[in-house]
């Protein structure tokens, strides 16, 4: 199926050792592999595997990555270089611009 120009969003509120991140993570790929662009949001306790080399790997085959900032402050996490720190008005946005929408809680 060709997904070019289809737009896909996640999100991974669960810790890296959570199965939740290694489907949305396989779905990303998927995606990827079949021309759709791919937003991935990391939020709540998904913050702490903004530099997890699985997501990273992700981003560098074309995801893009977000983190949300509040959530690595409240769990004293440094932010990132290696993905947008955002709040929640680019969650929305995310939500608003993709075509399919999947949350991981």
């Amino acid at each position: 199926m060709n997904l070019a120009k289809r737009k896909l969003g996640l999100m991974v509120s669960t810790a890296p050792e959570h199965p939740n991140l290694d489907t949305a993570l396989g779905l990303g790929r998927a995606a990827l592999d079949r021309g759709a662009e791919v937003y991935l949001y990391l939020i709540d306790d998904g913050v702490v595997g903004v530099e997890d080399a699985r997501v990273q790997d992700l981003a560098e085959r074309g995801a893009k990555l977000f983190v949300c900032a509040y959530g690595c402050q409240k769990r004293r996490r440094p932010l990132s270089d290696k993905a947008t720190n955002c709040g929640l008005v680019v969650l929305a946005d995310i939500v608003n611009a993709t075509d399919r929408f999947l949350a991981f809680n």
